[in-house]
């Protein structure tokens, strides 16, 4: 695909793989439009700045006459959308504009370059981010694409000059059979979207199939500590790096030749400190001399401006692959600790009545857990009231165990109606599972553990901003979590009394 001087239309534009998309080609000359629901998403802002046209609704008036190629979501086909319908029955019209789903359209640019493809069930959005505004600032000019919009780069891409090319990559409908990877991070592997994997097993194997692919010149960085990461590492034809993070706990039990030996993690991270709202940590890289025999070197302190373990282990993904790329540990000590998150992750949206309002992705127990431990630790003292936001009946009632243990760090818990996709409820489909259901399973967790915690069920979120309007001070925080538009509770709050947080830019 050329990616220069085209008329590009996207249907399905906001989407937040279509948005970068958008953005990263308009970035590279194309005229490029497209069309969506009226609803407002976290998307239109960067869609406003990259100054793209969008139609709403979707109407087949809204397709240029003249368009060189139309790229769709995979979530809209004839069937759901008028104007992929519209497509379908004017093929002489259409016959000389190319029409490409969105990882097919993107596969295509990233197979061009030395692909850096970030993958994973957890914190691929941090890793691409971060991985690409380091190379950003250590003046590689790699072309960048995040599922989220990064405030260092004003949108959710970044368009360079050189070879590399950093994508988010997704697993869901198997995206990932469309990309030809040079190098892989693979930062977990942990079940998810049921809706189209019935099995853990089918899940896992589109990784392992991906990593197949990694070229013997190629590079694959996993996760020590990911046992399904470590079940496939085998299918990888080219150098594999480990990373793995030692708590205090253990520091204290052993010492660290000994759990370097255990551990056997080409990275190692510890002496896990904690610098008001910063984190420090020590790093070892673990080598093997002529003898064969393990060593580590001591490659010094870093810090990172992003609380959680779960962060540590994001950083050091973005260290391996970026001294894998040649760049020098001391620029890589210098910029992970200027990087500053994208949104929609642990994302502070302001203050209201003096309690701190932050929005957060988590829509999976692992993530939800791993986001409430770091909340916790960062906020000590602070009484935690969880808004969350349950996404699509199908992962609810797969994980719904998980789900109903996954909140013992917040001291609140608000569970709105499940957020139904559109594939979930074509055709009159009946799901069993609720939100009511999911917050009995939750008091009945506590009851067995003893553990007290309000939880309720508020079936809409303007219901849920009336809740909380008198209940939060200055001594709270407020969480608003899931992969839906929770934000907007905050946005609510704020807009009438709260004080929002300023922008850098």
């Amino acid at each position: 695909m050329s990616v220069k001087e085209q008329h590009i239309y996207f249907i399905g534009i906001k989407g937040v793989g279509m948005t970068m998309l958008a953005q990263f080609l308009a970035s590279k000359g194309n005229k490029v439009s497209g069309s969506d629901i009226v609803d407002s998403f976290m998307t239109d802002k960067v869609l406003r700045d990259a100054k793209i046209k969008v139609f709403s609704p979707f109407n087949f008036k809204n397709i240029p006459e003249k368009v060189d190629m139309i790229i769709h979501s995979t979530a809209y086909d004839a069937k759901n959308n008028p104007e992929i319908s519209f497509i379908k029955k004017n093929p002489v019209r259409f016959k000389n504009v190319r029409i490409l789903s969105y990882p097919e359209a993107l596969g295509e640019i990233f197979n061009k370059h030395y692909g850096l493809a970030v993958c994973g069930s957890h914190g691929k959005t941090t890793v691409s981010a971060w991985l690409g505004y380091l190379l950003w600032r250590a003046g590689k000019k790699p072309n960048v694409l995040v599922g989220s919009r990064v405030p260092q780069f004003k949108g959710s891409s970044l368009s360079g000059e050189s070879k590399y090319f950093v994508a988010e990559v997704d697993e869901y409908q198997n995206k990932l059979r469309y990309f030809e990877p040079r190098g892989v991070v693979l930062n977990n592997i942990d079940y998810d979207h049921p809706d189209f994997f019935s099995t853990p097993a089918a899940y896992s194997k589109v990784f392992a199939d991906f990593i197949k692919k990694i070229p013997t010149e190629g590079f694959l960085i996993i996760n020590n500590s990911d046992r399904e990461s470590q079940k496939i590492k085998k299918y990888n034809r080219g150098r594999i790096l480990s990373y793995d993070l030692v708590t205090g706990a253990a520091i204290a039990a052993k010492k660290m030749p000994e759990i370097a030996k255990i551990l056997r993690a080409d990275f190692l991270a510890y002496d896990l400190k904690r610098q008001g709202a910063c984190q420090i940590f020590r790093l070892s890289r673990q080598a093997v001399d002529k003898k064969g025999k393990r060593f580590g070197r001591d490659l010094g302190e870093f810090k990172i401006a992003l609380w959680g373990e779960h962060n540590v282990l994001n950083a050091l993904a973005v260290i391996a692959a970026s001294l894998e790329l040649k760049v020098p540990l001391p620029v890589i000590r210098r910029h992970l600790a200027g990087f500053e998150g994208t949104e929609r992750r642990a994302q502070v949206l302001g203050e209201y009545n003096g309690a701190k309002i932050i929005d957060d992705y988590a829509h999976h127990p692992t993530e939800i857990r791993a986001t409430l431990q770091g909340l916790r630790e960062n906020y000590p003292g602070k009484r935690i009231i969880t808004v969350f936001h349950p996404h699509t009946f199908t992962r609810t009632a797969a994980l719904f165990k998980e789900f109903a243990a996954s909140f013992e760090d917040t001291g609140e818990l608000i569970i709105l109606d499940i957020y139904s996709s559109a594939r979930e409820t074509s055709g009159g489909k009946k799901f069993k599972v609720s939100s009511a259901a999911l917050a009995a399973a939750v008091e009945n967790h506590n009851a067995i553990s003893g553990r007290i915690q309000p939880v309720r069920n508020i079936h809409t979120m303007p219901q849920a901003a009336a809740y909380l309007k008198n209940r939060l001070g200055s001594d709270d925080i407020l969480l608003l979590m899931g992969a839906g538009d929770v934000f907007r509770i905050g946005e609510t709050l704020l807009s009438n009394y709260g004080k929002r947080k300023r922008k850098k830019n």
